[in-house]
């Protein structure tokens, strides 16, 4: 989610790529639908790991800062961020996977973590 935002907000003048914990999670239906009121398509996204980063030839010492969004991710980049010296920010986002009762209150979840995300992006790159 935030790298589509990212680069709805900057295009390529800066270079994100997305990562996780886990490889192969494919993005969830209302992240999409969320993203995708903002003019931001994530149909065709996926999440990779940094293991697979690194195997598809990103060099993780090209990368000025990761922005972890959970406790896990925030550990394992912390751990990747010895060894690369690479600025590491923990922005703590709301997980609205299992909120809400109903597509309507489970669609509020998510934009409101969007939200958060945008304003976090905004606030952080201008």
């Amino acid at each position: 989610m935030a790298e589509g935002m990212m680069k709805k907000i900057h295009g390529h003048d800066i270079y994100v790529q997305s990562a996780g914990v886990m490889n192969d999670l494919e993005i969830d239906g209302f992240t999409i639908a969320v993203c995708a009121e903002m003019g931001i398509e994530l149909a065709r996204h996926r999440t990779r790991s940094f293991e697979e980063m690194r195997e598809w030839g990103d060099d993780l010492e090209q990368f000025d800062l990761i922005v972890a969004l959970s406790p896990a991710s925030q550990r394992m980049a912390m751990e990747l961020a010895r060894h690369a010296h690479i600025a590491v920010e923990y922005w703590p986002i709301m997980d609205p996977t299992g909120l809400g009762e109903g597509r309507e209150q489970k669609l509020a979840s998510y934009r409101l973590s969007r939200d958060q995300i945008m304003a976090k992006l905004k606030a952080r790159f201008g």
